[in-house]
């Protein structure tokens, strides 16, 4: 990868639509040479998939929180994953440093809604408790994937 497939990358990360014709006039090379770049980053598997992204407010997932998930003992990342991939309304999660074992992203349509999500977290084997912060409004917002 060289500083042109970044830049590619960070153009296709804005609109996944860009004509190669409209990226190349801002890259310096023209719509084919493009097209070969972006064909080898889709084979070499730097690009995983094209995709939409839908305002969640439109499509009925405007409640969101971020959830400090504290377990009883030691548990494994796999079976963190596997609790977590059972609830739709996980849409990140991670292992973290400090106190809590994970953080977890989740989207729901309203209160109620998330309150029974975060109730299937937290009857999870292994599950201690949780502690929720919920998101008043969004600053910022991008995707590295």
């Amino acid at each position: 990868m060289d500083n042109i497939d970044y830049r590619i990358l960070d153009l296709l990360r804005l609109n996944a639509r860009s004509g190669y014709g409209d990226i190349g006039d801002v890259v310096g090379l023209s719509a084919s040479a493009v097209k070969r770049r972006v064909d080898r980053l889709v084979a070499d598997g730097v690009i995983r998939a094209f995709t939409i992204q839908v305002d969640p407010e439109i499509d009925g997932a405007s409640t969101e929180a971020y959830v400090e998930l504290f377990c009883r003992g030691t548990v494994a990342p796999a079976e963190l994953k596997r609790i977590l991939s059972g609830i739709p309304e996980v849409v990140d999660a991670g292992t973290v440093t400090g106190s809590a074992d994970a953080i977890v992203h989740m989207r729901s349509r309203d209160i109620p809604s998330l309150e029974l999500a975060l109730e299937r977290v937290r009857i999870a084997p292994n599950v201690d408790h949780t502690r929720s912060a919920i998101v008043l409004s969004r600053l910022i917002h991008r995707r590295a994937e």
